[in-house]
């Protein structure tokens, strides 16, 4: 069932749950993805960004396959089709033109004003087509965290249906041991009324997860750690299976590993 993002994630905020953002990157992952997510019932967020989107074949093909494989397996949980990063707001456009019912207009490293100016933009298009839209405040990966009163500026000005502010996490690998401030998402959740989204999930343990829920995070997104069981199971495979060539055995040797994960973080988000 395809849907935009914004009943899933108003309920999740009203019931202090999370829901999961899980990023594509080819057919078989969608797959892997949609099926975990349906057999565990739990609603899910396909993030796709625009460098798997030119691996993938463009926009269109992505939300073609999404939708046909939807259909195909007779899917049952909402899906949203999310475009991830959106680095433009031609970029967002064209997504929602070839059927994404969802997107994120990242401009967190222009000024407020612009910042504003382009969410604006993305808001104004994507309300005809009954899209929702992701907006990042402050930059996620660094020590520029979102301030609380330009947050309440930022929502009310652009009318974005959810935000994604910097607390303290980083895409890709941490490093160390992340530093996140959770008082300051309470505070954010508390004064703003749209649900919130944490990016760069992937590097948490249970612990910090269950407590960015609880002080109001209502979407996580995990890409990198699927990629790092996926890539270790393959590469297991082929140490054992030295003459391996046909691809669709290759590829789906990491099937296991991918949806241990998607079925422990569903666990983790679903519980309160």
């Amino acid at each position: 069932m395809i849907v935009n993002s914004n009943d899933i994630l108003i309920k999740a905020k009203k019931n202090k749950i999370a829901i999961p953002h899980f990023n594509i990157n080819n057919l078989e992952w969608t797959k892997y993805i949609l099926e975990e997510c349906n057999n565990n019932n739990s609603p899910v967020i396909l993030g796709v960004s625009e460098g798997a989107i030119k691996y993938m074949g463009g926009t269109k093909t992505v939300a073609n396959l999404v939708k046909s494989l939807d259909e195909e397996l007779k899917i049952k949980v909402p899906v949203v089709i999310h475009l991830d990063h959106g680095s433009s707001v031609e970029m967002c456009k064209q997504a929602i033109d070839d059927g994404f019912t969802s997107v994120m207009i990242d401009a967190s490293l222009y000024s407020l004003e612009e910042n504003i100016k382009m969410t604006k933009k993305v808001v104004e298009y994507a309300e005809k087509y009954s899209v929702s839209v992701e907006a990042e405040l402050g930059h996620i990966g660094d020590t520029n965290y979102t301030d609380v009163d330009e947050a309440i500026r930022f929502v009310k000005e652009t009318n974005i249906d959810s935000l994604a502010p910097a607390i303290g996490t980083v895409h890709g690998v941490y490093k160390s041991k992340p530093n996140l401030d959770i008082e300051l998402c309470s505070k954010l959740s508390k004064d703003i009324s749209i649900p919130l989204v944490l990016h760069g999930g992937s590097g948490l343990d249970n612990l910090a997860l269950k407590k960015v829920i609880k002080a109001g995070i209502c979407k996580v997104n995990i890409n990198t750690e699927l990629q790092i069981v996926w890539s270790n199971a393959v590469k297991k495979f082929l140490l054992e299976n030295g003459t391996a060539y046909d691809p669709r055995k290759i590829i789906s040797s990491g099937e296991k590993a991918i949806k241990k994960v998607i079925r422990n973080k569903i666990s983790v988000l679903s519980s309160n």
